[in-house]
């Protein structure tokens, strides 16, 4: 079982601060699994607007702290390290459904099961959870493409 600290993670994924919604990989099982974590802090940029009364993570970044963990899952499974050409994209969401807010303070637990990979496709299911209580869950499809 391998971990990634954020040194890897920022060799792997193009993203960075305020989109880089990993912060650790905590175990991956090549081809199967993947299990990470995002903390979550009042520092986010997001909280400024959602909610000033009441800061919660907004559910479009939970999804997209899965696919995140989802596209490393992809490139350790394929043995790739992606470059300036390779984008990585959301191509379907399924069965999304948010259970619990997830606050300042939160650490979430993202783990994410490769269930096909076919001509390009790759077919998550995907889940965050804070402590015991399921966040976020979601099928998720995501491609991988070259840019000119």
């Amino acid at each position: 079982m391998t971990t990634m600290d954020i040194h890897q993670i920022l060799r792997k994924l193009p993203h960075r601060y305020p989109i880089l919604l990993v912060d650790r990989v905590l175990e991956i099982e090549k081809g199967k699994r993947i299990k990470a974590i995002k903390n979550v802090t009042i520092n986010e940029d997001f909280f400024n607007g959602h909610f000033p009364h009441r800061p919660v993570m907004p559910g479009v970044l939970m999804l997209e702290a899965l696919a995140q963990t989802a596209a490393l899952l992809s490139f350790e499974t394929m043995g790739e390290t992606p470059d300036d050409n390779t984008v990585y994209y959301f191509a379907g969401i399924d069965g999304a459904r948010f259970k619990r807010p997830v606050e300042p303070g939160d650490q979430l637990v993202l783990e994410v099961e490769l269930d096909r990979m076919k001509a390009g496709i790759f077919k998550f299911r995907a889940f965050a959870s804070v402590g015991e209580e399921r966040a976020v869950e979601a099928e998720l499809m995501c491609t991988m493409r070259k840019i000119a």
